[in-house]
C-alpha cells in the first residue's frame, strides 16, 4: 500500500470512528404533541400504571418533601454530586405533558429525553429497559392522568465532568443492556414474574447491587448489598446479614406490611417501598417475594447466640432504659421491637444502619398501628449514642467491634451519603 492510499484509508478510518461516535451521542428530538386529556386513557390501563408505579416507589423519587405528587425536585445524592428529580405531571411547560408515549418508552429504555438529552441513570432505566411496551403503555397512562403541576426542578449540582451530559452516551454503551430479559424456562411463571418485576420496574438493584467507580451496577455481585441515601441497603442473596434465613413467606408478610416478627420493621429508604407495596396486588409482592428468597436459597439460619454477660456500664444503663423495655418485650407488644440478637443492622459491616434508626428512629405509618421507634437524636449525646451502639453490637452479635462509630455519626450528622 502506497503512503497515499494508507494515509486516506487512515481519514476513512477517522471518519467512521467520528460517525460512530456521533449517532452515539446525537439523539433527535421527539415531536411534541398536544396535551391528552384524562378521558382518553382506558381507566383498566391507568389501575395497571398505578401498581406498576406503586412498584417502582415513583412517587418517592418525583416528589420533593412537601412537594407536590410527581412534581419533581426532590434531591438524589450521589457520589459525583446532586441530582434533582423530573417534573412528571401532565404539566405541558414544565412537565411531560407534551410527551408521546414514543417520548416516554424512549426514556425509560434508552435513558433520553423527549429534547434528545442523555438521562442521568439516577434515573434507572438500566432497569426499565426491560418492561414491555404494554407496561409502558400502562405508566404513560398513569402518569398522564395526574394532577399537572407547573415546577421546573433546580439544576443539578454536579462536579466535572460528570455534569457533560454528551458522556453518559458512553457510559450507556459500558453498562446499558437494553432490551427484554429472556425467561427461565426451568422455574415457575411466579418465579418469572417475580423476577421480571424485581429486575425491571422494582429496580431492587439500584440499592442493594454495589456499584464500580463510574455509578454502574456490579452485575457480577448482583444483590451483595450497596446504599441508599445514606443507608447500607442490605445483601439479598446468601451475603444477608439476617440471623434468620429470609423464607418467600416472610418477604411477603414484610414487604406488604413493612414488618416480619424475625426480621423487625422497614426503615429509611425501605419504609416508603413497603409502604407502596401495600397498594399491590398480593400475586405481584407474593412473586417478588420468591424471587428474592431464591437468591439466597441454601442460606442457613445462624447459629442461635447466649448473649454475652451485661456487666454494669454506663451503656448498658441507657440500654436498660431506653431499649429493653420493647426489645425485651414479646414480639407484638405495642411497639413490635424485635429482640435486638434478630437485628440485621447490628450485624453489617459498618454502623451506619444502626445509627441511623438510633437517631432517627422509625415512624409509624399515619393511621395505621404498626412498629414504631422514637428518636433519640437530641435525647442522648453524641457519646452516649456511640457507646450504646458499641454495647448492643457486642452483647447481640458475634460480628467483631465496630473501630468507627464516631465517624459515622459525624457523617450522617454533615447529610454524607458515603
Amino acid at each position: 500500500m502506497t503512503s497515499r492510499r494508507f494515509i486516506a484509508a487512515i481519514f476513512v478510518v477517522a471518519a467512521v470512528i467520528v460517525a460512530v461516535g456521533v449517532l452515539t451521542i446525537w439523539k433527535p428530538q421527539i415531536d411534541p404533541i398536544e396535551p391528552a386529556k384524562t378521558t382518553a386513557f382506558n381507566s383498566g390501563l391507568v389501575t395497571n400504571g398505578a401498581e406498576l408505579a406503586a412498584i417502582g416507589n415513583c412517587a418517592v423519587c418525583h416528589t420533593a418533601p412537601g412537594g407536590k405528587a410527581y412534581a419533581g425536585s426532590r434531591a438524589l445524592p450521589t457520589p459525583f454530586g446532586t441530582i434533582y428529580s423530573s417534573n412528571i405531571t401532565p404539566d405541558a411547560d414544565t412537565g411531560i405533558g407534551r410527551w408521546s408515549e414514543e417520548a416516554f418508552r424512549r426514556a425509560l429504555r434508552d435513558g433520553v429525553d423527549r429534547e434528545g438529552r442523555h438521562l442521568y441513570p439516577a434515573f434507572p432505566y438500566d432497569h426499565f429497559t426491560h418492561l414491555t411496551d404494554d407496561d409502558i403503555r400502562a405508566l404513560y397512562a398513569f402518569v398522564m392522568t395526574r394532577d399537572p403541576v407547573r415546577n421546573v426542578p433546580p439544576e443539578n449540582r454536579l462536579s466535572f465532568p460528570f455534569n457533560i451530559r454528551p458522556l453518559l452516551a458512553g457510559w450507556k454503551l459500558l453498562f446499558l443492556a437494553r432490551g427484554p430479559r429472556d425467561g427461565d424456562a426451568a422455574q415457575s411463571a411466579d418465579w418469572n414474574r417475580g423476577a421480571y418485576l424485581v429486575e425491571g420496574v422494582a429496580h431492587c438493584g439500584a440499592c442493594h447491587t454495589p456499584r464500580n467507580f463510574l455509578g454502574a451496577e456490579s452485575k457480577a455481585q448482583a444483590f451483595a448489598g450497596g446504599d441508599s441515601e445514606g443507608w447500607d441497603a442490605p445483601a439479598l442473596n446468601s451475603n444477608s446479614p439476617a440471623p434468620v434465613a429470609w423464607t418467600a413467606e416472610q418477604l411477603f408478610a414484610y414487604l406488604g406490611t413493612g414488618w416480619q416478627v424475625q426480621h423487625g420493621a422497614s426503615a429509611g429508604p425501605m419504609a416508603p417501598v413497603t409502604e407502596n407495596l401495600a397498594k399491590v396486588p398480593d400475586k405481584d409482592v407474593r412473586a417478588i417475594a420468591g424471587y428474592i428468597a431464591s437468591l439466597s436459597t441454601g442460606r442457613v439460619a445462624a447459629p442461635s447466640l447466649s448473649p454475652t454477660h451485661d456487666v454494669a456500664s454506663a451503656a448498658a444503663t441507657i440500654y436498660a432504659g431506653a431499649c429493653g423495655a420493647c426489645h425485651e418485650r414479646p414480639a407484638g407488644a405495642a411497639s413490635q421491637g424485635v429482640p435486638l440478637s434478630l437485628s440485621s443492622s447490628l450485624r453489617e459491616a459498618r454502623p451506619r444502619d444502626t445509627l441511623n434508626v438510633i437517631l432517627h428512629g422509625i415512624a409509624r405509618r399515619p393511621g395505621e398501628p404498626g412498629p414504631f421507634m422514637p428518636e433519640f437524636d437530641g435525647m442522648l449525646t453524641d457519646a452516649q449514642i456511640a457507646d450504646l451502639t458499641a454495647y448492643i453490637r457486642a452483647r447481640f452479635s458475634d460480628a467483631p467491634t465496630w473501630s468507627n462509630i464516631g465517624d459515622e455519626i459525624s457523617k450522617i450528622r454533615k447529610g454524607d451519603p458515603s
